[in-house]
C-alpha cells in the first residue's frame, strides 16, 4: 500500500520506466491530498495491477475513504464517505437548505474529531460555523446515489462568469481525457465585463502539443455547454506546487493576471 497525490499518481502511470521493474507486490493505492479526475482513476487498476482507493480530508477533522467492496464506479467516480459513524455531513446551497443527491453544494460537517471552533477568534468562527455547530468547509461537493461524496472543487474553485457557475474540476476531468494532455489545471482569469472567464492550464504529454483551436473542437466533441468552454489555453512544462505537492492554483491565478495586465487588457 502507497499513498500518493494525484499528481504523482498520473506521474506513475504515465512513466515508461515502470515496465523495469516488478510492481506485482503493490496491492492498494490510495490517492488523496486532492481530487483524482475520473480519467486518470479509472486507468490505474489496469495500468498498476492493484486496487484503488480514494482519500479525502481535511485539517480540521472529516477523514472519507472509498470502502474496498465499493462498486468500480464509486471507486472512480467518488471521494468515499466519512469514515466514522459518528461524523454529520450536509451539503447544503446558498441558503443552507438542504440538496438532493446529485446536486452540487456547500459540504457542512460535524462530529467527534472534527475542530468546534478557532482559539481566540469569534468573528471567524461566526463566518466559519453555523449557529449548530456545522464546520463550513468551502468544498463544493454532490452525494453521488450510492452514499458516496464527489469533489466539485473548493467554493473559490468555482468561476463566475457572468453569473454562470463553473466548476474547474468538471473542465479538468474533459481536458484530461485529451489523448495530448498529461495534465491540467482549470483556473478563472479576471475579466472586466463578465467578471471572470476560464483559462486552462496544460501540461502536454511528452512529445505532443496541444493548440487552443484543438482544444475547443475536442470539447465541443463532449457537448459542453458553451458558456463553460475554456477562453484561453496556456501550456507549461510543470506546474507550481505548494508545499504538499498540490497544484498551486493561487500562483496560476496570480500568473494569467499579470499576463493579461502586462497584455493591456485589465
Amino acid at each position: 500500500m502507497t499513498a500518493p497525490v494525484p499528481a504523482l499518481a498520473l506521474r506513475w502511470i504515465e512513466a515508461p520506466e515502470r515496465a523495469q521493474f516488478d510492481l506485482s507486490s503493490l496491492c492498494l493505492l490510495q490517492v488523496g491530498g486532492a481530487r483524482l479526475n475520473p480519467e486518470p482513476a479509472r486507468r490505474i487498476t489496469p495500468t498498476l495491477g492493484c486496487q484503488l482507493q480514494q482519500v479525502f480530508g481535511m485539517a480540521e477533522g472529516l477523514l472519507n475513504h472509498t470502502r474496498l467492496d465499493d462498486p468500480e464506479q464509486e471507486m472512480v467516480e467518488t471521494q468515499g464517505r466519512p469514515c466514522s459513524p459518528d461524523d454529520e455531513i450536509r451539503i447544503v446551497d446558498d441558503d443552507d437548505r438542504d440538496v438532493s443527491p446529485g446536486q452540487p453544494g456547500h459540504l457542512l460537517t460535524r462530529g467527534p474529531y472534527t475542530i468546534r471552533g478557532y482559539y481566540k477568534a469569534p468573528e471567524h468562527n461566526r463566518r466559519a460555523f453555523t449557529s449548530d455547530g456545522y464546520y463550513r468547509t468551502g468544498d463544493v461537493m454532490c452525494l453521488s446515489h450510492g452514499g458516496n461524496m464527489m469533489v466539485e472543487g473548493r467554493e473559490k474553485d468555482m468561476i463566475n462568469r457572468g453569473g454562470e457557475k463553473i466548476s474547474a474540476e468538471e473542465i479538468e476531468n474533459l481536458i484530461l481525457a485529451h489523448p495530448s494532455v498529461f495534465n491540467v489545471a482549470v483556473v478563472a482569469m479576471p475579466d472586466p465585463v463578465l467578471g471572470e472567464r476560464t483559462c486552462a492550464y496544460v501540461i502536454p504529454k511528452p512529445g505532443a502539443s496541444l493548440t487552443f483551436q484543438e482544444l475547443i473542437a475536442f470539447l465541443k466533441q463532449q457537448q459542453i455547454a458553451t458558456f463553460k468552454l475554456p477562453e484561453r489555453l496556456e501550456v507549461l512544462a510543470s506546474f507550481p506546487l505548494t508545499s504538499i505537492g498540490k497544484v498551486s492554483k493561487k500562483d496560476l491565478r496570480e500568473d494569467i493576471a499579470c499576463k493579461l495586465q502586462a497584455e493591456g487588457r485589465m
